[in-house]
């Protein structure tokens, strides 16, 4: 069985409340306190295996020292289908709110703009299969353990993932800038609506950029010129939660 370590103490907490099966949680002999605590409650009430390691060993599960003092071996993790995202999305009745990533390869840039989209209510998360980064324990430590609570799908295609989108009456808007681009702020973002950010160096390919029913602008009044990937995300999922409020 193919298994994930999650190490911090957040996103264990959260990979014990998440949809994944734990399988075996590993804390250091010598630690201990109130967050420890909480975390060895969890496992308990999920009946999860725990064992104490020396704190070399979970440097070595983790493959980095700075785990706090936990680490949890998980089943891997599940991606959700396409077909699956948008019929739970249709079950619900609710307006579709999806996030769409061209090409994001920075894991930390990636867990942050999970983080993002799980607090602000996303149905969903599409991730290329190619030239992006896919979960791992360092996005899920990045997310915070928020990623334990969304449904990330992988494609190979986000431009056919764009057109069934539109086909099912999804707007579709991608961040920008440019001549094209019109102000985030004075954008109408109701209905069914998907927000496509770019990479972080490149931005918007260039087919992603045509398929877009439009692409939005983040004013800027300062001397550097744009935000990073995960800093624009959250202003732009803000601003749809703004509106739909």
């Amino acid at each position: 069985m193919n298994l994930d370590y999650l190490y911090g103490i957040n996103p264990v907490k959260e990979g014990l409340r998440g949809r994944r099966r734990p399988v075996e949680l590993f804390v250091d002999e010598k630690a201990g306190g109130k967050r420890i605590d909480e975390v060895l409650a969890l496992a308990k009430d999920l009946n999860v295996p725990v064992r104490q390691r020396h704190r070399q060993d979970l440097d070595r599960l983790a493959g980095l020292p700075h785990h706090q003092g936990v680490v949890m071996s998980m089943e891997a993790f599940p991606y959700t289908e396409f077909e699956d995202l948008l019929a739970d999305w249709q079950a619900s009745g609710q307006d579709g709110f999806f996030l769409l990533l061209d090409g994001i390869t920075d894991p930390h840039n990636l867990g942050a703009i999970l983080r993002n989209a799980d607090a602000a209510g996303c149905q969903g998360v599409v991730i290329t299969k190619d030239r992006s980064c896919g979960i791992t324990n360092v996005v899920d430590r990045a997310s915070a353990g928020a990623v334990e609570h969304l449904a990330v799908c992988q494609v190979t295609n986000l431009a056919r993932t764009i057109e069934a989108l539109k086909k099912v009456g999804f707007w579709v808007y991608g961040l920008a800038a440019g001549e094209e681009a019109q102000p985030l702020f004075k954008a109408s973002l109701s209905g069914h609506l998907a927000l496509v950010v770019g990479s972080e160096g490149e931005g918007l390919r260039q087919r992603t950029r045509q398929l877009c029913d439009g692409l939005l602008e983040i004013p800027m009044s300062g001397v550097v010129p744009s935000l990073n990937a995960s800093c624009a995300s959250a202003v732009a999922l803000f601003e749809v939660v703004r509106q739909k409020k």
